[in-house]
């Protein structure tokens, strides 16, 4: 005959209290499962590529001056403090309009003039971005900003460069989607592109720092239309890099550029 501990507990659920040995065994299996969902959770987060710091300054409206420059995308060029037009204390800022719009329409008649419009800030790095406010563009004053041969001389040729990236929407890209690339943005990056808002290359330069490049056609023109098949995808671009202010253009006709398989 069986002995008191030589029983098995048993457990019946009504009673207030479980068996030692089996209170022992469920407090063990639930410290268990707690550690697992801990380190599972801590393995999650540690494992997930963090988010770039970019920000869209969401219905937190500000004033801006400077001149505008319509093509290849609409721009503004803002003076830097102490600088002058003649010099190149330039800051340029691509201009958006709300939506998936560029802002074709908002600088139309307003190249090369003095003007103040009013927007919300969109950036990352050192790329900054206007959502333009409809209808807030107004000239001011008599200067006429920088004209097309003080501009030029303030464009400098970086030389040929052969580069492998990805093409986005500059809009979602810069702050309005995190993150704005890859194939799961492919949609949204055709819709935005489509409507006018300015498409980045994003490539990698020689020391592996991204760098992010405004795409135009060979003779500086807008390629929207002409690079909807290859957004989000892997691309190889061969073409002339430019800088003007803090903003770099690659120059290269659609025709050639190569999807990398």
């Amino acid at each position: 005959m069986m002995n008191e501990s030589e029983r098995d507990e048993f457990y019946i659920g009504y009673l207030p209290q479980a068996p030692r040995k089996v209170a022992i065994w469920v407090r063990r299996c639930c410290l268990a499962l707690f550690a697992v969902a801990a380190l599972t959770v801590i393995l999650l987060v540690t494992g997930q590529h963090r988010f770039p710091l970019s920000v869209f300054e969401f219905q937190q409206y500000r004033q801006f001056e400077g001149v505008v420059r319509e093509k290849p995308y609409p721009m503004l060029l803002v003076r830097r403090p102490g600088e002058t037009w003649k010099s190149s204390g330039v800051s340029s800022y691509l201009l958006v309009s709300p939506g998936k719009h560029g802002a074709d329409d908002e600088a139309a008649g307003f190249d090369g003039k003095q003007v103040q419009l009013q927007g919300s800030l969109i950036y990352r790095g050192e790329m900054v971005m206007i959502e333009v406010i409809p209808h807030s563009l107004k000239t001011i004053g008599e200067t006429a900003g920088m004209s097309e041969d003080q501009q030029a001389k303030a464009s400098e040729d970086l030389g040929i460069f052969t580069l492998t990236g990805e093409i986005v929407d500059s809009k979602c890209y810069l702050g309005v989607m995190n993150p704005g690339q890859t194939k799961p943005h492919r949609e949204c990056a055709v819709r935005c592109i489509s409507g006018g808002a300015p498409p980045l290359f994003i490539a990698r330069d020689a020391n592996g720092r991204t760098v992010s490049l405004v795409l135009v056609s060979a003779d500086h023109q807008p390629v929207n239309q002409k690079v909807l098949n290859l957004v989000a995808e892997p691309v190889e671009i061969s073409g002339r890099v430019v800088r003007e202010g803090e903003q770099l253009f690659l120059e290269a006709d659609p025709k050639t550029y190569r999807r990398i398989e």
